[in-house]
């Protein structure tokens, strides 16, 4: 692949080009909307290879493969009139926008992918949920951290939901900080503490060999102090209202395939 480039240049859209070109020097073309034009701007004056397009029409014609990183509010206006040969590839990132309707208003029979890369893709440690495989775009994110491939857009739903947990856990982690300095530990000293714990924790995960029941368990001493925690705060009626918070989240999602 020479020549890639992305529609909608947001945290997305910036973890991707950085990712393409983490570590190396050489690497695809990237040619940026100038749609996010600081960012695309500031991409562009870092990384040879990356330049800014004077229109969307630009960047589809200059690449082979297209990447559609836009907000899911702006996605429509933006692509509107656009013109999509069908020799190109295209890939969704839009969550909640299934491939169908990305089609209609593409008026394409090019290949379209629906994908869900995350922000870590920058440091190519992320896995990319994708639909349908295709080898190309597979060959793009397993560069980038890794592919899955799924059966269907439902699935990457249920995947995209998950994602839809991230800033729960930052604020999470917020909480505790919070509350260790009401109780009296400097919050300077208590955010570096818990960033430090749980930074441990995220590497334990690349521990394939152990489920995550099993990393509980060993992290956890029966009658200790974390069992205490966890019975006591994340009890079934806590796991149960995650569930019921997921369930209609991906049923929205899926409501953007009809």
């Amino acid at each position: 692949m020479k020549r890639i480039g992305i529609i909608g240049v947001g945290e997305i859209g910036r973890a991707l080009v950085m990712g393409l070109r983490h570590g190396e020097e050489d690497g695809p073309e990237v040619l940026l909307s100038p749609r996010g034009a600081r960012t695309a701007a500031e991409l562009a004056e870092r990384y040879q290879g990356v330049r800014v397009c004077a229109d969307n029409q630009e960047v589809v014609d200059g690449s082979e493969l297209v990447v559609v990183a836009l907000r899911r509010q702006d996605w429509r206006t933006a692509l509107t009139g656009l013109a999509v040969p069908d020799d190109r590839i295209v890939v969704n990132v839009i969550p909640g926008v299934g491939t169908g309707e990305l089609r209609r208003v593409l008026a394409t029979e090019a290949p379209v992918v629906h994908a869900i890369p995350l922000p870590p893709v920058r440091e190519r440690r992320s896995v990319t949920a994708v639909h349908p495989s295709h080898p190309e775009v597979d060959a793009l994110f397993e560069r980038l951290g890794g592919v899955l491939p799924v059966a269907d857009e439902a699935a990457l739903d249920v995947l995209s939901a998950l994602t839809s947990t991230l800033t729960t856990h930052y604020a999470f982690l917020g909480t505790l900080v919070d509350w260790a300095a009401g109780q009296g530990v400097p919050a300077e000293d208590a955010d570096r503490f818990v960033r430090g714990v749980f930074q441990g924790v995220g590497r334990s995960l690349g521990d394939g060999t152990r489920s995550l029941e099993r990393l509980a368990a060993d992290h956890e001493t029966p009658g200790g102090s974390n069992e205490r925690i966890r019975t006591t705060w994340y009890d079934r009626a806590n796991s149960q209202a995650l569930r019921t918070a997921l369930d209609g989240l991906v049923t929205d999602l899926h409501a953007g395939h009809r």
